[in-house]
């Protein structure tokens, strides 16, 4: 135990930029990476999770350090892969437009980054705008509790603009500063552990996941474990792309060949051989079968609502969160969406095998593709594939598409009323009386209910409509009529008529 603590040595701390759309993460993230990272690499990150390694030249020391960083969508939809950047960080930017201040997602990264007990550094960006109001920017922060220093509270700060470069090499000092104070340690001699980023299917590769190392040292040969998803590490990539054959603490590599998708946001463990891995497996196997049985118990817990199953396919796990995020804010009284089956990759043959005949299952592909085969048996089978790139467009369809399918409740509302007063005449099926609206109006051609003692003793329909002898359409409340009414039901004296309405709500 003691040699553990003598082997840990300072690592580079995982940064995590967050705030609302627009206010310039990207911006930000892209400035450094062109300027701190000697390789050119793609940018333009939108939709998905991406991590990467800057190396920053302090200019007093002109010492080089490390700093991983890991970027996060800004859109609402994403909380939940922002949280996750979140869990994995061990500082986070907020970052805030000076031109437009606190926004919605200010706010909830600011939570998201006080829940999960990481500290925080404060980025005014876009202070070179004609409209940037610094001021005002510190004291909208200061009213939703966000205490900068000098501004009452502790919270360090940097004016930068990510656009054009200003003050952006002083705050990745100020981020060396912080993981200096706060002693980030790691130890390079034991076995890597610590969470997976993101995961997807390669449609040539196979299944792959970005991973950020927390502690250890991963080396080829190893053999990696999420929960009961297994990869060996014969094929590991630096965040560039490139071929590594070890990699150590604070870095994302990216691991391809797991036996499943990882859950994302899940620890993983390492082990110097496929044999530990298995054993360790084993040893967790009982947990990891009692928490599908809790799951699925859980599942079939009837509400009362009628189900409405979807088959999701995307293009990575981080779309998934955030569709099912989007899915479950689609509420009606009685009935819902349930994701009865989802993964990453295109929509294959097996997906649609998995629908009984005359389920009433959609099937939607989000940034993806379909096999031939899978069109032709859903052909077949009359099931359709509905496609989407663009999140809040599937979430248009499918309200409207719970809105054809949800059960309609009928609601019958009283139009009129009239008691009769006289019987004149009789036959097998018509029934000629004369009576007077007590309530709304009558017409004619209506279904009506004929109602004795407050009960409804069967129904008629209004065939001819008389008042003052002249035929007519309708009557108004506190008018006599005659009519003569279609029903097998034998009408008397100061039985009630009743007219209405149907609507389904």
């Amino acid at each position: 135990m003691e040699e553990n603590k003598n082997n840990k040595i300072e690592r580079p701390p995982v940064v995590v930029i967050m705030g609302h759309i627009d206010h310039g993460k990207s911006t930000l993230l892209d400035y450094i990476r062109k300027t701190n990272i000697v390789e050119k690499e793609i940018g333009g990150i939108t939709q998905n999770i991406s991590a990467y390694e800057v190396i920053h030249t302090e200019t007093d020391t002109k010492k080089e350090r490390k700093i991983t960083f890991i970027d996060t969508p800004g859109h609402e939809s994403f909380s939940k892969m922002r949280e996750r950047g979140a869990q994995i960080a061990d500082i986070a930017i907020l970052i805030v437009s000076a031109e437009d201040g606190v926004k919605p997602q200010t706010i909830e990264a600011w939570k998201t980054i006080v829940g999960n007990k990481i500290p925080c550094i404060v980025a005014i960006n876009k202070v070179d705008k004609p409209n940037a109001n610094i001021e005002k920017t510190k004291t909208e922060l200061a009213e939703n509790e966000i205490y900068l220093e000098n501004y009452g509270g502790k919270i360090p700060f940097v004016e930068i603009s990510a656009k054009i470069g200003t003050s952006v090499n002083e705050l990745l000092s100020l981020i060396n500063l912080v993981a200096e104070m706060e002693n980030f340690t790691g130890n390079k001699n034991e076995n890597a552990s610590g969470l997976v980023l993101e995961a997807n299917l390669d449609s040539r590769r196979g299944i792959e996941a970005t991973l950020v190392i927390k502690n250890g040292t991963l080396s080829k040969g190893m053999t990696v474990v999420v929960g009961d998803s297994v990869c060996s590490t014969n094929i590991m990539e630096d965040f560039k792309g490139k071929s590594i054959n070890e990699v150590t603490f604070s870095s994302p590599v990216r691991l391809v060949g797991f036996c499943k998708i990882p859950q994302i946001g899940a620890p993983f463990k390492s082990f110097k051989n496929k044999r530990e891995a298995e054993e360790y497996i084993s040893s967790i196997k009982s947990d990891l079968e009692s928490s599908k049985n809790r799951d699925a118990v859980l599942s079939e817990k009837e509400n009362g609502k009628k189900i409405i199953p979807i088959i999701l396919k995307a293009d990575i796990s981080g779309s998934i969160e955030a569709i099912e995020k989007e899915i479950k804010k689609i509420l009606v009284e009685n009935a819902e969406f349930k994701i009865v089956q989802k993964g990453v990759g295109p929509i294959g043959e097996s997906d649609i095998k998995t629908i009984s005949g005359g389920e009433n299952v959609i099937v939607i592909g989000f940034n993806v593709k379909i096999d031939k085969s899978a069109i032709e048996l859903a052909e077949k089978r009359g099931i359709t594939i509905s496609f989407f790139d663009i999140i809040y467009k599937m979430t248009e369809w499918l309200e409207v598409e719970m809105e054809k399918r949800r059960p309609k409740i009928e609601t019958i509302e009283t139009t009129g009323k009239a008691k009769i007063l006289k019987v004149f005449s009789r036959t097998k099926e018509r029934q000629i009386v004369g009576g007077k609206v007590i309530k709304g109006r009558i017409i004619l051609d209506k279904v009506v209910k004929i109602m004795r003692r407050e009960f409804e003793i069967g129904r008629g329909k209004i065939v001819n409509l008389e008042k003052s002898k002249a035929k007519v359409k309708e009557v108004e409340e506190g008018a006599e009529f005659g009519m003569m009414i279609e029903s097998k039901i034998e009408i008397v004296e100061s039985d009630i008529i009743e007219s209405f309405n149907v609507t389904q709500k």
